[in-house]
C-alpha cells in the first residue's frame, strides 16, 4: 500500500463482506510494517484506487478499524495508525514473526524438534499424500521477548522445500522459507479449543501442571484448497488473544 500502484484485491466470492476483507488488507499492511504504528494512511481517493471499492464501503472498513483501536481519524488530514496497535493475535493469517512485528516485540523459539520422518495415515489422509511420503516435522517453543508463549508443533511435505540444511529454526520463519520457495499459504482451517496443560507442555511453557491452555489447530491450504501445511499451537491461556469478527449473511428477500 506504500506503493500507489499497488492493486490489493478482493474476493467476490468470498463469505466476508467487502468493507472486512478492505479492513483486513490495510491491518496485514500495518502488521507487516508496511504502514508505520503512527503512520497516515494514502489518501481515500488512493485506497478507492486500490481496493476497488465504493467510498461507502471505505468508510465501514476505516470505521471498524478505529473501533478495534487499530485507526484514528484526523479531520481534514486523514486517518492515521495508533502509536500503539492493540497487542492482539489477529484473524488474518500470518507467521509468528510478522506478528511479533505488529506487535514491537521480539521473536525467538527454542526448537525441539526439526527432523524429517515418513508419514502415518493420519498425517498422510490430512495433507492428502501418499503415506510412507517424507514429511518435515518442526517443533518449537516461542517466546515474544523472551517469555514464552506457546509450543508449535507442525508438518508438512518435504517436497514444499527441498533443503532446510543450515536453516536455523531459533530464528528463522517457517512462512517465509515456505513462500520464498513459491509455496501458495493462502487460507488456515483452524479449531481453537480449551485443555489443561500436561507436565511435559507445563515445563516448556514454565507454568504449573493443570494451567489453562488454548489449543489452535490448524490445516493451511492453498488458492486451491489442497492442504500444504498442518499445526498445532498451544498457548498460555493468559498470553493469547483472538481478534475475529461475524458478519450476518442476507437471506434472498430478507429487510
Amino acid at each position: 500500500m506504500s506503493d500507489s500502484a499497488e492493486q490489493l484485491v478482493l474476493d467476490q466470492d468470498s463469505p466476508d463482506p467487502l468493507w472486512r476483507q478492505a479492513a483486513d488488507l490495510i491491518m496485514h499492511q500495518i502488521s507487516t510494517g508496511k504502514i508505520a504504528n503512527g503512520g497516515r494512511l494514502p489518501a481515500e481517493r488512493d485506497l478507492l484506487a486500490q481496493l476497488s471499492i465504493s467510498r461507502v464501503t471505505l468508510r465501514r472498513a476505516l470505521q471498524s478499524l478505529v473501533e478495534e483501536g487499530v485507526l484514528k481519524p484526523s479531520h481534514g488530514r486523514g486517518w492515521y495508525v495508533s502509536a500503539e496497535v492493540p497487542k492482539e493475535f489477529p484473524n488474518t493469517l500470518e507467521s509468528f514473526s510478522e506478528t511479533a512485528a505488529r506487535l514491537g516485540l521480539v521473536p525467538s523459539s527454542d526448537v525441539l524438534r526439526a527432523s524429517e520422518a515418513p508419514a502415518t495415515l493420519d498425517e498422510a489422509e490430512e495433507l492428502a499424500i501418499a503415506p510412507g511420503a517424507p514429511l518435515f516435522h518442526l517443533e518449537r517453543i516461542r517466546r515474544l521477548d523472551g517469555v514464552p508463549v506457546a509450543v508449535d508443533t507442525s508438518f508438512f511435505a518435504a517436497t514444499l522445500k527441498p533443503d532446510l540444511t543450515g536453516v536455523d529454526f531459533r530464528t528463522a520463519s517457517l512462512f517465509e522459507l515456505l513462500l520464498g520457495n513459491g509455496v501458495d499459504l493462502a487460507h488456515g482451517e483452524t479449531t481453537i479449543e480449551a485443555h489443561a496443560a500436561d507436565m511435559g507442555l507445563a515445563q516448556h511453557l514454565g507454568v504449573e501442571a493443570k494451567t489453562p491452555i488454548l489449543v489452535m489447530r490448524q490445516l493451511i491450504v492453498d488458492s486451491a484448497g489442497r492442504p500444504l501445511l498442518s499445526s498445532t499451537v498451544r498457548y498460555v491461556g493468559d498470553r493469547y488473544r483472538l481478534r475475529t469478527s461475524f458478519s450476518r449473511a442476507r437471506k434472498p428477500g430478507a429487510r
